[in-house]
Protein backbone atom coordinates (compact mmCIF):
# COMPACT_ATOMS: atom_id res chain seq x y z
CA UNK A 1 0.00 0.00 0.00
CA UNK A 2 1.31 3.44 -0.95
CA UNK A 3 -1.09 5.90 0.76
CA UNK A 4 -3.62 5.96 3.20
CA UNK A 5 -7.38 7.23 2.46
CA UNK A 6 -10.10 8.24 5.07
CA UNK A 7 -13.23 7.98 4.72
CA UNK A 8 -15.59 9.44 7.29
CA UNK A 9 -18.89 8.63 7.48
CA UNK A 10 -22.00 10.60 9.79
CA UNK A 11 -22.39 8.74 12.04
CA UNK A 12 -21.05 8.70 15.68
CA UNK A 13 -17.02 8.37 16.12
CA UNK A 14 -15.71 6.03 18.79
CA UNK A 15 -12.93 8.68 19.82
CA UNK A 16 -11.45 12.08 19.17
CA UNK A 17 -9.74 10.82 15.58
CA UNK A 18 -8.84 14.09 14.23
CA UNK A 19 -5.06 13.53 14.24
CA UNK A 20 -5.58 10.38 12.03
CA UNK A 21 -7.68 11.87 9.70
CA UNK A 22 -5.90 15.05 9.40
CA UNK A 23 -2.85 13.23 8.61
CA UNK A 24 -4.04 10.69 5.66
CA UNK A 25 -3.36 11.43 2.09
CA UNK A 26 -6.60 12.21 1.31
CA UNK A 27 -10.00 12.61 3.16
CA UNK A 28 -13.67 11.93 1.62
CA UNK A 29 -16.47 13.15 3.64
CA UNK A 30 -20.48 13.32 2.92
CA UNK A 31 -23.31 15.66 2.73
CA UNK A 32 -23.57 17.28 6.53
CA UNK A 33 -21.23 15.81 8.77
CA UNK A 34 -22.49 16.56 11.84
CA UNK A 35 -21.77 14.10 14.24
CA UNK A 36 -17.64 14.29 13.47
CA UNK A 37 -17.39 18.02 13.98
CA UNK A 38 -14.75 18.18 16.56
CA UNK A 39 -13.74 14.88 16.80
CA UNK A 40 -12.23 14.62 13.14
CA UNK A 41 -10.85 17.80 11.89
CA UNK A 42 -11.41 19.74 8.96
CA UNK A 43 -9.64 18.31 6.32
CA UNK A 44 -12.20 17.33 3.18
CA UNK A 45 -10.80 16.88 -0.16
CA UNK A 46 -13.16 15.59 -1.46
CA UNK A 47 -17.50 16.11 -0.54
CA UNK A 48 -19.78 14.28 -1.94
CA UNK A 49 -23.00 15.45 -1.53
CA UNK A 50 -26.61 13.84 -3.14
CA UNK A 51 -28.07 16.40 -5.13
CA UNK A 52 -31.46 14.76 -5.38
CA UNK A 53 -34.46 15.13 -2.68
CA UNK A 54 -35.66 16.56 0.25
CA UNK A 55 -32.04 16.54 1.93
CA UNK A 56 -30.69 18.94 -1.08
CA UNK A 57 -33.47 21.16 -0.56
CA UNK A 58 -32.99 21.98 2.97
CA UNK A 59 -29.41 22.45 2.25
CA UNK A 60 -30.00 25.02 -0.13
CA UNK A 61 -32.56 26.75 2.51
CA UNK A 62 -29.39 26.99 5.00
CA UNK A 63 -27.20 29.48 4.62
CA UNK A 64 -24.95 28.06 7.44
CA UNK A 65 -24.57 24.46 5.83
CA UNK A 66 -22.42 26.34 2.94
CA UNK A 67 -20.57 28.56 5.70
CA UNK A 68 -19.62 25.50 7.56
CA UNK A 69 -16.09 24.27 8.11
CA UNK A 70 -15.93 21.32 6.18
CA UNK A 71 -18.10 22.89 2.77
CA UNK A 72 -15.49 25.61 2.89
CA UNK A 73 -12.45 23.14 3.19
CA UNK A 74 -13.78 21.24 0.55
CA UNK A 75 -10.94 20.80 -2.02
CA UNK A 76 -13.93 19.34 -4.41
CA UNK A 77 -17.72 18.67 -4.51
CA UNK A 78 -19.00 15.52 -6.33
CA UNK A 79 -22.36 14.74 -6.98
CA UNK A 80 -23.09 11.08 -7.23
CA UNK A 81 -26.16 11.53 -9.51
CA UNK A 82 -26.20 12.72 -12.82
CA UNK A 83 -29.36 14.30 -13.45
CA UNK A 84 -30.38 10.96 -16.49
CA UNK A 85 -29.79 8.95 -13.52
CA UNK A 86 -32.34 11.44 -11.09
CA UNK A 87 -34.60 11.20 -13.96
CA UNK A 88 -34.67 7.69 -14.63
CA UNK A 89 -34.67 5.98 -11.25
CA UNK A 90 -35.17 8.17 -8.52
CA UNK A 91 -38.42 8.89 -6.82
CA UNK A 92 -40.59 11.85 -8.01
CA UNK A 93 -42.54 13.66 -5.20
CA UNK A 94 -46.15 13.31 -5.12
CA UNK A 95 -48.49 16.27 -5.98
CA UNK A 96 -48.87 17.40 -2.93
CA UNK A 97 -44.90 17.52 -2.04
CA UNK A 98 -44.49 18.89 -5.39
CA UNK A 99 -46.96 22.26 -4.44
CA UNK A 100 -44.96 22.48 -1.30
CA UNK A 101 -41.81 23.14 -3.36
CA UNK A 102 -40.24 19.59 -3.65
CA UNK A 103 -38.31 17.69 -6.37
CA UNK A 104 -36.46 15.03 -7.11
CA UNK A 105 -33.45 17.12 -8.94
CA UNK A 106 -31.65 19.98 -7.84
CA UNK A 107 -28.27 20.04 -9.68
CA UNK A 108 -29.02 23.30 -11.12
CA UNK A 109 -29.48 24.85 -8.29
CA UNK A 110 -26.89 22.99 -6.12
CA UNK A 111 -24.02 23.98 -8.28
CA UNK A 112 -24.85 27.94 -8.18
CA UNK A 113 -25.37 27.34 -4.29
CA UNK A 114 -21.46 25.58 -3.98
CA UNK A 115 -20.42 27.92 -6.76
CA UNK A 116 -21.29 30.95 -5.08
CA UNK A 117 -19.55 29.61 -2.11
CA UNK A 118 -16.36 28.95 -4.13
CA UNK A 119 -16.65 25.61 -4.81
CA UNK A 120 -15.67 23.14 -8.28
CA UNK A 121 -18.63 20.99 -8.85
CA UNK A 122 -18.14 17.53 -10.26
CA UNK A 123 -20.81 15.69 -11.65
CA UNK A 124 -20.35 12.35 -12.17
CA UNK A 125 -21.82 10.36 -15.11
CA UNK A 126 -25.02 8.00 -15.20
CA UNK A 127 -22.49 4.74 -14.85
CA UNK A 128 -21.14 5.94 -11.62
CA UNK A 129 -24.54 4.94 -10.00
CA UNK A 130 -25.69 2.52 -12.58
CA UNK A 131 -22.66 0.79 -12.17
CA UNK A 132 -22.36 1.06 -8.27
CA UNK A 133 -26.10 -0.43 -8.29
CA UNK A 134 -24.70 -3.77 -10.22
CA UNK A 135 -21.77 -4.18 -8.25
CA UNK A 136 -23.79 -3.88 -4.91
CA UNK A 137 -26.46 -6.28 -6.37
CA UNK A 138 -29.56 -4.55 -6.83
CA UNK A 139 -31.18 -5.82 -9.96
CA UNK A 140 -32.51 -3.52 -12.48
CA UNK A 141 -35.78 -4.03 -11.89
CA UNK A 142 -35.58 -3.15 -8.40
CA UNK A 143 -33.12 0.40 -9.16
CA UNK A 144 -36.51 2.22 -8.59
CA UNK A 145 -37.03 1.12 -5.33
CA UNK A 146 -33.93 0.10 -3.41
CA UNK A 147 -30.96 2.79 -3.95
CA UNK A 148 -27.63 2.72 -3.21
CA UNK A 149 -26.74 5.34 -0.09
CA UNK A 150 -23.88 8.20 -1.07
CA UNK A 151 -21.35 6.55 1.41
CA UNK A 152 -21.39 3.02 -0.35
CA UNK A 153 -21.11 5.45 -3.66
CA UNK A 154 -17.97 7.78 -1.89
CA UNK A 155 -16.37 4.65 -0.98
CA UNK A 156 -16.78 2.29 -4.22
CA UNK A 157 -15.05 5.91 -5.80
CA UNK A 158 -12.54 5.75 -3.30
CA UNK A 159 -11.50 2.45 -4.14
CA UNK A 160 -11.94 2.37 -7.94
CA UNK A 161 -9.11 5.67 -7.66
CA UNK A 162 -6.91 4.87 -4.78
CA UNK A 163 -6.07 1.04 -6.10
CA UNK A 164 -2.86 1.35 -4.55
CA UNK A 165 -3.73 3.02 -1.02
CA UNK A 166 -5.00 1.35 2.22
CA UNK A 167 -8.59 2.77 3.45
CA UNK A 168 -9.70 3.28 7.01
CA UNK A 169 -13.66 4.29 7.21
CA UNK A 170 -15.38 6.15 10.53
CA UNK A 171 -18.89 6.88 11.35
CA UNK A 172 -20.91 4.07 9.30
CA UNK A 173 -23.61 2.49 11.15
CA UNK A 174 -25.60 1.10 8.24
CA UNK A 175 -28.71 2.67 9.62
CA UNK A 176 -31.43 5.29 7.93
CA UNK A 177 -33.50 6.00 5.29
CA UNK A 178 -35.49 2.42 4.51
CA UNK A 179 -34.75 2.34 1.10
CA UNK A 180 -31.67 2.18 1.45
CA UNK A 181 -29.69 -1.25 1.02
CA UNK A 182 -27.73 -1.58 4.36
CA UNK A 183 -27.12 -5.32 4.93
CA UNK A 184 -25.89 -5.58 1.42
CA UNK A 185 -23.83 -2.20 1.69
CA UNK A 186 -22.14 -3.45 5.14
CA UNK A 187 -21.82 -6.44 3.58
CA UNK A 188 -19.69 -5.22 0.74
CA UNK A 189 -17.64 -3.67 3.30
CA UNK A 190 -16.85 -6.54 5.02
CA UNK A 191 -15.67 -8.14 2.23
CA UNK A 192 -13.00 -5.34 1.36
CA UNK A 193 -11.80 -5.94 5.37
CA UNK A 194 -11.51 -9.44 4.52
CA UNK A 195 -9.46 -8.30 1.52
CA UNK A 196 -7.64 -6.17 3.44
CA UNK A 197 -8.28 -3.36 1.69
CA UNK A 198 -9.96 -1.71 4.47
CA UNK A 199 -10.39 -0.93 8.13
CA UNK A 200 -12.26 0.57 10.46
CA UNK A 201 -11.19 3.06 12.61
CA UNK A 202 -11.82 2.23 16.25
Amino acid sequence: MTGRVVVVGNGRLPRDLTDEVESADFVLRFNEPKESIGLSGVKTDMLMVSNSGKPMQRRLRDPGYFRSAIVQNAGEIVFPYHPYAIRTYMIRPNWLSSLRGRKADWTIQAVEAFGMAGKEVRIMPPSFYEDGCAELGIPREQMRTVFPSTGYLGLRHVFHHYPEHHVQICGFSWEGWKRHAWSDERGWVEKKIADGRLTMMA
